[in-house]
Formats: C-alpha cells, sequence, structure tokens
C-alpha cells in the first residue's frame, strides 16, 4: 500500500482505500481523491495541509470545524429547492481531526463530494450566475455567525497596509536581484495605491461591518453538479472575519476574466461584462437584503481592488524567490501579476459601466 492510502487508512472511513488521484488545481494545499472499495462506496478527499503557510493546525481546524457545522445546520433550516451539499471533516482513528504523520506533515480529510466538478475559467454567464448565488448564499448561511469564536487564521491577509509594507520592503533589500525585472509593475503598483486603502478605511470608520468571510473565492472553489448547478464552497482554509467585498472582489477577479489567472498574452485579459453581470446577479439575490448602503456602493470597485491586491501579492513572492504559491516556471509569479494588472486596466476602462449594472440590481433585490 503506499504511503498516500496508509496515511488515509488512518481516518475513520467505510471501506478499504484502493486508490488515488493527485488533484492539481490548489495553489497551496496538496490534495488526493481516495477511491474506496468496493466500487461504489463514498469515496473522500485527502489533503496535505501546508503547515509552513497555516502554521497553527489546530486553530485551523477548529475554524472549519465550527464553519462546516453551522452551514449544516442552517441548511437543514432553509426552504426545500437548495441544491447545497454538506461538506464536512472525517475524524482520525483517534478521533482528531487532523493527522500528524511523524515526518513533521498534517493531514485531513472531507467527504468527497460524488459527480461534482469545478471550473478554472467561467463556461458562460449561466455558470457564472450560479456561481454568484453560492457565494451570495454562503453569505447569507453565515451571517448568523459569532465572528468572535473565529481566529484570523492569516493574519492581515487582505490588509492592504501590510502587503504593500511587504512589498515595498521586498524592493528595497531585492533579496533575489529580480527589482530591475519589474519596473512596470512597480509602479503601476505606487500609482493606484493611495486609492486601494478605500475600503479598509471604511472598515476601520465602522461604514462597513466585519463577517464571516471565505477570502478565497476563486471560481475553481465553486463545485457544480452534472446539471451545472453550485452545490458547495470548498477551500475554508481563509474563512475567518473580514469585509464581504474582499470575497465578491475575488470572485470577480477569477470568475469575469476573459484570460487564465496567469494568462501570457495579455491581449486576451479583459473584465467580461457579461460574466460580471451574471455574477452580480446571482450573488445579489441571496445576499442583497443583507448588505448594507456603504458594501453596495463599493462592490464594483472591490474586483478592482481585490485584482490589484492580488497582482501585488504574486509580485512581491516573485521579488522575494517565490516562497508562497507553487510555480511552473521561474517567472511564474511575474507572469500572473502581469495579468492581474491588465485586468485592473480593464476594470478601469469599465468602472461606470461595473457600477451602473450594480446600481441597477441593488434597486431590484432591495
Amino acid at each position: 500500500m503506499s504511503d498516500i492510502l496508509k496515511i488515509a487508512n488512518e481516518f475513520s472511513i467505510r471501506g478499504e482505500p484502493s486508490g488515488f488521484v493527485r488533484i492539481d488545481s490548489g495553489h497551496i494545499n496538496d490534495s488526493y481523491r481516495i477511491r474506496i472499495s468496493p466500487v461504489g462506496s463514498q469515496e473522500y478527499m485527502l489533503q496535505k495541509i501546508n503547515h509552513r503557510i497555516f502554521s497553527d493546525v489546530p486553530v485551523l481546524t477548529c475554524n472549519i470545524l465550527k464553519v462546516t457545522k453551522h452551514i449544516s445546520e442552517q441548511l437543514r433550516r432553509q426552504e426545500p429547492g437548495i441544491p447545497f451539499v454538506e461538506l464536512f471533516l472525517i475524524p482520525t482513528r483517534n478521533n482528531m481531526f487532523f493527522y500528524p504523520d511523524g515526518e513533521g506533515n498534517f493531514w485531513r480529510m472531507f467527504n468527497f463530494i460524488d459527480g461534482s466538478r469545478s471550473f478554472d475559467q467561467v463556461p458562460g454567464p449561466e455558470h457564472a450566475y450560479e456561481g454568484g448565488r453560492a457565494f451570495g448564499l454562503f453569505l447569507k448561511l453565515t451571517t448568523g455567525m459569532d465572528i468572535a469564536g473565529l481566529a484570523e487564521t492569516l493574519k492581515d491577509f487582505h490588509n492592504i497596509e501590510t502587503r504593500l509594507e511587504a512589498f515595498r520592503r521586498t524592493c528595497a533589500e531585492n533579496p533575489c536581484k529580480r527589482v530591475e525585472m519589474a519596473g512596470n509593475e512597480i509602479r503601476f503598483i505606487e500609482e493606484r495605491a493611495e486609492e486601494m486603502h478605500t475600503i479598509l478605511r471604511l472598515g476601520r470608520s465602522g461604514q462597513i461591518p466585519l463577517r464571516v468571510t471565505h477570502n478565497d473565492t476563486k471560481f475553481n472553489n465553486i463545485l457544480f453538479n452534472s446539471h451545472n448547478k453550485a452545490i458547495c464552497i470548498v477551500d475554508l482554509d481563509t474563512v475567518m472575519p473580514g469585509y464581504i467585498l474582499y470575497d465578491f472582489g475575488d470572485a470577480i477577479r477569477t470568475g469575469a476574466n476573459s484570460g487564465a489567472e496567469d494568462e501570457a498574452d495579455l491581449q486576451k485579459v479583459l473584465i467580461d461584462m457579461d460574466l460580471f453581470s451574471a455574477y452580480s446577479k446571482g450573488f445579489l439575490e441571496y445576499a442583497g437584503g443583507i448588505l448594507t448602503k456603504a458594501e453596495k456602493e463599493q462592490l464594483a470597485f472591490s474586483a478592482r481592488f481585490m485584482t490589484f491586491i492580488i497582482g501585488l501579492r504574486f509580485l512581491t513572492d516573485f521579488l522575494d524567490g517565490d516562497n508562497y504559491f507553487k510555480t511552473r516556471f521561474p517567472a511564474h509569479n511575474l507572469q500572473r501579476a502581469r495579468t492581474q494588472f491588465k485586468l485592473v486596466q480593464s476594470m478601469e476602462e469599465n468602472s461606470p459601466a461595473m457600477e451602473k449594472i450594480i446600481s441597477d440590481l441593488c434597486k431590484l433585490t432591495s
């Protein structure tokens, strides 16, 4: 039996692990689909937690347990017809929810949602609409949670002040001698840095409330069924208190980009207004009655902000030697940053139209 199957067998599963398939879609954790004998048995998702990034595994696990339990309880109280499927952690044979393998690694296991699939890019407006409904429903289901009960798994994750400080420090130190390769991108950041403090200022002034937020709303964190209906939100490592604008903005960054996140041909990178409109419509159907006036007013800007800050993080990681994001080639993070900044430019050009779409939809859901 391989090491992966031996580790899978440390969890309280039904049946015998018989094989596995590696899933390569994530930036951070290593994930494996575990097949179970006899054929047709419940399958599982085994993950090796990147504890270099998520250093406090017990706290991380506690957050996920609280969120999945709350969502499950809320789903049982919702009106019939919501197609969401419950996601939950599988305990180990010692009744823990993570397994240390003796080599310094930590593993966890979720139920595998049979027949589900995800998309790295949005196939069309119908999928975008479903994605918007999924994250709008996530907000609705978690609105009643006590944010004080959730830990901050990654401190200052979307804090623009902290991210800019790290970026400027890395530029000054230039540890990998890469700064000269990114002169245009560095200027791009500094030209927009002041405007990008908008959401943080509104939050600190109390105009935007802290909520339970996902904080990594890439489109491929939504699972769809065979009928192309969104049925689950996954990748809950970064669920913690935050501003809902971060969730909406990052969803648009990945869900309404006409190109891939690391598209090399920047001519292909644009904000797809049809996808933006469809996602916003789906999101506001569930979340429109929950959001405050200030939140609604900043939804369009939040897309630009989140695209900017992710580009900032990609560039900082490139300048620092690629220590955070997985890369496939030496300048991968620089290419990712350039893609994000091209998308920011497209959003800037389409800002009036984006704001009008949000305003019109908010009138329908208010």
